[in-house]
């Protein structure tokens, strides 16, 4: 399937001049995406979801529920329904090891190398198409894909111009409005689009409320041989926290359940919360592009992007002492604080890009600076009451802080990707890349006031190749890739502290991958399948424990040796032209080799004094929230003209809270089904539709997400164990309004 640009162009054949000028402007306009993208003839694992494809889905659903379906991805959300913090991976590869770009630009945060994708809700609706690879994939922007990359655009520009309108209604009073206007492309050449939304709900999980916002706007030029793109992305959450989960025991009794935030209860046992119990954030996204292309073979591309954000988690807790807040004292009390967090991320980069009969060559410079600053602030304290003046002690960057501390990471990236014609019918592929990481923390911690003094720099060489095969009997690629990925903040940040406790001197160390990729793919005009085997073996994996840090961070370690190996498998079949049929499935084993975990061990339950450690010992062992079997299928039926039925479930195998395999700590496994009816009929000078959506079917009662700590104390001679499961919706539903012109 070729990039998205070329399937556009597609749309847009004809044989008058006007078709063939909207199609060159189309392409200039996409050029900014195409970059980090594989082509037709790209070795390398990859679906794409196209803009109706994302339009027809749930509007509840949160992006990685909408790629729920592709080959090798599981999601879960923490409120279990789509309006929250959502999570995905892809061949078990987590959030972290993903690298996701919006218009060629990095959307991970560069300390935690995660993208939270609660910061962007209603995303779905401002996206014209997102490439999914799995593997190393193509060279990108900000920090490395270790397993899967995520490139997505925002809406092209429109021949016409256009209006439209969702309004959605469901379970657990779910709103959600979504508002679009487009001018289309002027005679002068100028053009915006604008899309605005609001989604509200209360969620299934107590207190997993939200209220969220989103905006884009886009003012563009696009004449001749130049494009001049401003693009403003704003996107505004309050949530309910949910990021503990629920103890398992809890669970079995009450599904809903949620131990953050309690107060209090009231005369029927029911739990009451501080409402406020909340994560806050806003991140803005403004982008500039420029595109000149100086002939029909040769385009530059150049974009500038500022993200801010500013955010933080109000939370309230029982019983804490007030030295644990910076005081003399330690008067015991109920207390509510935040932990605040205010960053900034530019970004520059530079793309040349030649396109010619046998050759395509695309180079590029990326340079970027992140800066994030984190402290806490003393909202209220028992010990101190109502009068105080908590204003004194809440002073960014002030020594009044209970913490402070600030992270600093500039990115230097080169890249060179090349796809040459050998023969008519074999294309070899070479992708080189360098980046140089400068990464700097200083400050005091949160928890104990210890300095969290770090600093360093990483250099790292990134080579890829491959060759296609494109036969009259299908495709056949093979592709080799090697790259590193650097620890992020909050594996640093732990093992400082475990180090100034302690008296260690751990020390953790990038992580190198090398991915083979060997696949094949047929397509007739009716049916397509594939199947692709992938070897990704792992030097130095940073890999999760199974812990969580105080501040919901998993906890990871180097492991000298591990792998995922598996088999994908695709198909879609047409039999009909009123009926489509589409499935995938991925067998695959993922194993740490000579692995040792470690369990503190505390004197008693009261005390807990740390006294040493205890250790098991793995010679192999699967890896935590890694599936060995994942399928999905799908079925679109059009029942009358403009009128279609769809159904789809997705099953996902057993999986272990931790790196143990053991059979008493694992997500037993599920499959959850979904369906839609949709219709749509001509209104006036628009299209008005009407849609029913069902998620989980069939009710199934089931939890996709799990952590678990564990300790051992000798008084007791016994383990203590601490762990979260997120149980997900039963049936729920929604139902859409929309109106198009």
């Amino acid at each position: 399937m070729r990039g998205l640009f070329l399937t556009l162009a597609a749309l847009t054949l004809g044989g008058t001049l006007m078709a063939q000028e909207a199609e060159k402007s189309e392409r200039l306009d996409s050029a900014v995406v195409s970059a980090s993208r594989a082509g037709k003839f790209t070795p390398v694992t990859y679906t794409m979801v196209g803009k109706e494809q994302l339009r027809q889905s749930n509007p509840i659903n949160s992006l990685p529920m909408t790629l729920a379906l592709q080959p090798s991805v599981v999601v879960t959300h923490e409120g279990g329904t789509g309006i929250g913090y959502s999570k995905l991976t892809i061949r078990g590869s987590k959030g972290s090891q993903i690298n996701v770009t919006l218009n060629g630009i990095t959307l991970n945060d560069g300390e935690s190398q995660e993208v939270f994708w609660v910061n962007i809700p209603a995303l779905t609706s401002l996206l014209s198409g997102v490439q999914v690879q799995r593997g190393l994939g193509t060279s990108a922007n900000g920090a490395g894909a270790f397993g899967a990359s995520i490139n997505m655009n925002t809406a092209f520009v429109d021949t016409k111009p256009s209006m439209g309108a969702d309004f959605s209604l469901g379970s657990y009073d779910t709103r959600i409005a979504t508002v679009n206007a487009s001018s289309g492309k002027l005679n002068n050449g100028l053009y915006f689009n604008l899309v605005w939304s609001a989604n509200t709900t209360e969620g299934y999980i107590n207190n997993a409320w939200g209220n969220a916002h989103s905006l884009l706007a886009t003012l563009g030029w696009l004449k001749g041989d130049n494009s001049l793109r401003l693009t403003y992305l704003r996107g505004d959450q309050r949530t309910g926290i949910t990021w503990t989960g629920i103890p398992y025991a809890s669970m079995l009794e009450d599904r809903t359940y949620n131990p953050e935030g309690i107060m209090s209860y009231d005369a029927s046992g029911k739990p009451v919360y501080y409402r406020n119990h909340t994560d806050n954030y806003v991140q803005q996204h403004l982008q500039l592009n420029y595109t000149h292309r100086f002939a029909d073979a040769l385009t530059w591309i150049t974009t500038l992007n500022y993200t801010d954000g500013y955010g933080y988690n109000e939370r309230f807790k029982k019983n804490k002492k007030l030295s644990a807040y910076g005081f003399a004292e330690k008067t015991k009390g109920n207390v509510i604080f935040r932990k605040t967090m205010d960053n900034g991320y530019w970004v520059g980069n530079s793309e040349l890009r030649y396109k010619g009969t046998r050759l395509d060559l695309v180079g590029g410079v990326n340079v970027s600076r992140y800066s994030g600053d984190h402290y806490g602030e003393l909202i209220w304290h028992q010990a101190l009451g109502e009068d105080y003046d908590y204003k004194s002690i809440n002073k960014p960057n002030s020594d009044n802080n209970w913490y402070f501390n600030r992270g600093r990471k500039n990115e230097l990236n080169f890249f060179a990707r090349g796809e040459y014609l050998l023969f008519d019918w074999l294309t070899a592929f070479a992708d080189l890349q360098y980046r140089r990481v400068n990464f700097d923390i200083a400050g005091v911690d949160d928890e104990d006031k210890l300095p969290m003094g770090f600093k360093t720099t990483w250099k790292f060489f990134n080579p890829r190749g491959g060759v296609t095969a494109n036969t009259k009997f299908g495709k056949f690629y093979a592709s080799v890739a090697y790259g590193h990925r650097e620890p992020s903040r909050s594996d640093i940040k732990e093992v400082i502290e475990s180090n100034n406790l302690e008296g260690n001197d751990r020390k953790l160390k990038p992580e190198k991958m090398t991915d083979i990729e060997v696949g094949y793919q047929f397509e007739s005009k009716s049916f397509s399948a594939g199947v692709n085997l992938y070897l990704m073996e792992y030097r130095d994996m940073l890999l999760e424990t199974g812990e969580l840090s105080s501040s919901g961070y998993a906890i990871k370690d180097n492991v000298d040796k591990s792998y995922r190996r598996g088999v994908e498998f695709t198909a879609a079949w047409q039999p009909i032209n009123a009926l489509t049929l589409s499935g995938n499935a991925t067998v695959s084993t993922n194993k740490i080799l000579n692995y040792k975990k470690f369990y503190e061990v505390y004197d008693n339950m009261d005390d807990w004094h740390l006294v040493g450690q205890q250790t098991e010992e793995f010679k192999k062992v699967t890896m935590l929230l890694s599936p060995s079997f994942t399928a999905a299928g799908s079925a679109s039926w059009t029942l009358i003209k403009n009128t279609v039925l769809s159904v789809d479930a997705k099953y996902v195998g057993k999986q272990y809270w931790d790196n143990t395999q053991n059979a008493d700590r694992c997500i037993p496994a599920y499959w959850v089904a979904n369906a839609s009816l949709s219709h749509e009929f001509t209104l006036g000078p628009g299209t008005l539709g009407l849609g029913i959506y069902v998620n989980n079917l069939l009710g199934k009662k089931y939890y996709a997400d799990a952590w678990v700590y564990r300790a051992y104390f000798q008084q007791e001679a016994s383990w203590y164990q601490e762990e979260g499961v997120f149980p997900q919706a039963p049936r729920n539903f929604m139902v859409k309004l929309s109106y198009r012109f």
